[in-house]
């Protein structure tokens, strides 16, 4: 079929105006769907875009809350053994230089 053809059989076809009318109604609804449908879109993907920013907040967050709590572990680690080991110098101190205890003879035992 040529192209003349399908044109007069196309202007034929829309050229009575019910048919105009329905078919343009049918367009008119089809674009307004279609620019509905990208606005729910367009709404859904901004939603599960906050979402997301929302689990990689919170991920971010539980990141830093335990390696922050590695970092006290660490810290907490090296207080102990000061602690631990500053009673075994004074008594090594005390053995090396030989000095008697002071305050040895006036312990009283609290069981008497």
């Amino acid at each position: 079929m040529p192209w003349g053809e399908i044109r007069t059989l196309a202007l034929s076809f829309f050229g009575r105006a019910l048919v105009r009318k329905g078919v343009m109604t049918v367009v008119a609804v089809f674009f307004v769907l279609q620019f509905y449908f990208v606005r729910e879109l367009l709404a859904a993907e901004l939603l599960f875009g906050l979402g997301f920013v929302v689990l990689l907040v919170a991920a971010a967050l539980s990141y830093l809350v335990g390696s922050g709590g590695e970092r006290g572990l660490e810290f907490a680690e090296i207080g102990v053994r000061l602690i631990r080991d500053s009673p075994r110098r004074g008594l090594s101190n005390l053995e090396i230089n030989k000095k008697p205890f002071r305050l040895a003879g006036k312990i009283v035992s609290l069981d008497n």
